[in-house]
């Protein structure tokens, strides 16, 4: 394996997060490299939504349009790869790629996201990022008045069921076994007429990642329009772990309030190492990562500047 180039910063990620950060430190005129797998997350989900100048637009298009604007920079290269392996080097660190390549930089981002978990339920990767959704912020409006589902129970299917009643009065919670509410929980549930199944789901029914049914154990059925559904995930890279970055209790990338991770020189932005899954954040969180490297990298080379030595008046 052999050295082909070094740069100032390299990002593991080219999707929105990835984008902005590069766009930050290529304003500022540092080498950026982006090495991106082509494998985002919402690659199925037909339109996006909450992110104002892009409302409704595919989510292929944002990327591919921040993409371009991108690498208009001269400063910044976009690498088509998978990000196998990184270590710690005594000048920065490497970043070696599944095709045999390796790179050189001073600081690291990572803006490789997460990976969900799809639970065994015939036809629920067919329609998650479509009918099975999320997030009511991203998805819930085009769903609005329409028959829905929440898939989970306990705490989390109940903070669920507060947003989307605002958006529908047809809501029914979908708990696969023990529904793991209080008492408290079930009263609120039940006075706004929230209905509770908790039968095991054993496939939903679609046509082209449209919901269409709901089937359980022992051949009921029902019909929704809508599925929310709250999955397990592990970090789609899992190099920040091996060069020692913290995970939080989620199961996120830990970082403090400039994106920096417990490493020293590594960051980390948008879906990684945050539970706002959506597209604002992870612009917002790619900005704020760039700056910060920027200001670190600037601040470290500006200090090795030796001081002025005073004339003799």
């Amino acid at each position: 394996m052999t050295i082909n180039k070094t740069y100032d910063v390299i990002i593991v990620g080219g999707s929105y997060a990835g984008l902005s950060a590069a766009m930050a430190l290529g304003r500022s005129m540092k080498k950026v490299l982006i090495i991106d797998s082509g494998l985002a997350c919402n690659r199925q989900t037909p339109h996006s939504h909450n992110f104002i100048t892009q409302d409704g637009e595919k989510p292929a298009d944002i990327a591919a349009k921040a993409k371009e604007q991108v690498l208009r920079y001269e400063t910044v290269t976009f690498v088509s790869a998978v990000a196998s392996a990184g270590k710690k080097t005594e000048k920065g660190f490497t970043i070696a790629t599944q095709d045999g390549e390796e790179f050189i930089a001073e600081k690291l981002i990572f803006a490789s996201g997460i990976k969900d978990v799809m639970p065994d339920i015939k036809g629920f990767s067919e329609c998650w990022g479509i009918s099975v959704i999320h997030c009511p912020y991203c998805h819930g409006y085009e769903f609005r008045g329409k028959k829905t589902a929440i898939m989970t129970n306990g705490e989390k299917a109940f903070h669920l069921a507060s947003l989307v009643s605002n958006l529908t009065g047809d809501l029914t919670i979908l708990t696969t076994g023990n529904p793991a509410f209080d008492d408290r929980q079930i009263s609120a549930l039940s006075k706004r007429g929230i209905k509770i199944i908790e039968n095991e789901i054993t496939e939903i029914e679609h046509e082209n990642g449209q919901v269409k049914n709901v089937l359980f154990r022992g051949a009921d059925k029902m019909k929704f329009d809508a599925v929310y559904a709250v999955l397990r995930f592990e970090q789609h890279s899992d190099i920040p772990v091996s060069l020692g970055c913290e995970l939080t209790e989620t199961g996120h990338v830990k970082i403090d309030a400039f994106q920096q991770t417990t490493v020293e020189g590594v960051f980390a932005c948008g879906d990684n190492s945050s539970a706002l899954r959506t597209v604002a954040n992870a612009v917002y969180s790619g900005n704020l990562a760039g700056s910060m490297v920027n200001r670190k990298l600037t601040e470290e080379r500006f200090h090795l500047f030796p001081k002025p030595r005073l004339r003799n008046s």
